[in-house]
């Protein structure tokens, strides 16, 4: 399928992209069109900055979680329905898995999708050595997919110069510059930058950078470079999907989004709705009630953290969940929502507070990052939702422990001999740190929505 698509990536991290990503992305709506956006890992913050821009929601692609014709598919499902495609990479162009290879790095991504790619290179305090730093990136993979470079954090005078000598020594072409503007800076926080609700006036920023970009980039090229990309070929999966019987209902699945939980993949949402599930969402921060007629919970992660004292407060709430899971209600809890379910919870000074309770445990601040990165989980007890030997791909990524991570999975690192047990588990529920992906074993969500279905019967 012919799939309009390009994507933005940069040497290292920290150069722009997150913000260089949305401009565009403001651009191309201001234009009339309808782009769609991608976040290449495992990151949950991007994809809300995307999505606050397009109105639609933005996707992971992830090739450590999904091999080529599932990344490829997923990709496609979604581009298929947008004018035009644009990829955010990750960290820096080449960095993949270990620190030492380029799987699932961008570059791994450009090469499964076949995709164009920017650099955005920050040439803050460069001249003339800008022209070998890129010619680096060029040369180290022969199939670099490098088509272009846009210039961040440079005047329009030294843009001027450098375009002609890259042009001319390289071969490629120079499609803009962006030059400082401190005032559309996005702040950090412990899990990267803070969510996009979170800052004032931010729609006016990425107004006024579009209408920047519009000055400072070679749009018409950005999009014929786009539009040159070639044809994408895909088969799609199966799925499992739940038999409709007359006497059997939809699953409704209770999903918790809220500022303390809202980092979710979109995929896996819409994977559960292929399946044959029902999702609605609830707030364990400001509703007092779940909503109607559930068979089943999922609480993803977030920042419950920030909000401790407040979600200790909705009692109700707290209540109506350990009253749901005590009457034998599937779940599942990932992070954050895992933090959640225990007994006690600090804060980000160290406050205890009482939470739902039906795990049994406390999470506590460690105010480091412990057990980061990608991550194969592998059963190795039984009467779990996955079978014993049976795996799928999660990654960690938390300032936070706990007295109970539970020993039904095994967790191994991609690299190395690093391993270790997490989850709390039966085939009725599973909650742990771990951030799952269900499309690399749909039948981990497929056997939740079973058991979803077989507790509302029997209820």
């Amino acid at each position: 399928m012919k799939l309009p698509r390009i994507m933005l990536a940069a040497p290292a991290s920290g150069s722009g992209k997150t913000l260089i990503t949305c401009g565009l992305l403001q651009l191309l709506v201001n234009r009339g069109k309808k782009p769609a956006a991608f976040k290449c890992g495992p990151d949950y913050i991007d994809p809300m900055f995307h999505r606050k821009v397009i109105g639609t929601p933005s996707k992971n692609l992830d090739t450590f979680f999904t091999k080529e014709n599932e990344t490829r598919y997923l990709f496609g499902k979604t581009a298929e329905q947008a004018d035009i495609s644009v990829l955010e990479g990750v960290m820096g162009f080449y960095d993949g898995i270990g620190g030492v290879t380029d799987g699932a790095s961008s570059y791994e991504l450009a090469k499964v999708t076949n995709t164009p790619v920017v650099l955005i290179v920050n040439a803050k305090g460069m001249s003339l050595s800008v022209v070998p730093f890129i010619k680096g990136f060029l040369e180290y993979r022969k199939d670099s997919h490098i088509q272009g470079v846009i210039l961040n954090q440079t005047t329009k005078m030294t843009y001027l110069l450098l375009k002609e000598q890259i042009e001319q020594e390289l071969g490629i072409v120079v499609l803009g510059y962006v030059p400082k503007c401190p005032e559309l800076t996005i702040e950090s926080r412990h899990l990267g930058l803070v969510t996009p609700d979170e800052i004032t006036g931010l729609q006016e920023k990425l107004q006024q950078l579009a209408e920047l970009l519009e000055e400072t980039l070679d749009v018409e090229k950005i999009l014929q470079l786009a539009d040159d990309a070639e044809v994408l070929e895909w088969e799609t999966p199966e799925i499992p999907r739940l038999e409709k019987k007359r006497e059997q209902k939809t699953p409704r699945i209770g999903i918790a989004r809220d500022e303390a939980f809202c980092f979710c993949y979109q995929d896996n949402l819409e994977l559960l709705q292929e399946m044959g599930a029902e999702l609605v969402t609830f707030s364990p921060l400001h509703d007092e009630t779940l909503p109607s007629h559930l068979d089943g919970m999922i609480f993803y992660g977030g920042y419950p953290e920030l909000y401790a004292k407040q979600l200790s407060q909705n009692s109700s709430m707290k209540k109506q969940i350990k009253e749901a899971v005590l009457n034998g209600m599937p779940y599942l809890a990932e992070c954050g929502g895992f933090m959640y379910l225990q007994e006690m919870m600090e804060d980000m000074e160290g406050r205890k507070y009482p939470m739902v309770g039906v795990i049994k445990g406390q999470a506590y601040s460690t105010e480091k990052l412990g057990r980061f990165g990608y991550i194969t989980l592998t059963a190795k007890e039984e009467g779990q939702l996955l079978q014993i030997g049976e795996s799928m791909k999660a990654h960690e990524f938390h300032y936070f422990d706990t007295t109970n991570n539970g020993t039904a999975y095994q967790a191994k690192k991609p690299h190395g001999n690093r391993e270790w047990d997490c989850i709390n588990g039966t085939e009725n529920y599973a909650a742990g740190f771990p951030h799952l992906y269900y499309y690399s074993n749909p039948k981990f969500a497929f056997r939740f929505l079973q058991k979803c279905v077989e507790w509302s019967q029997e209820g």
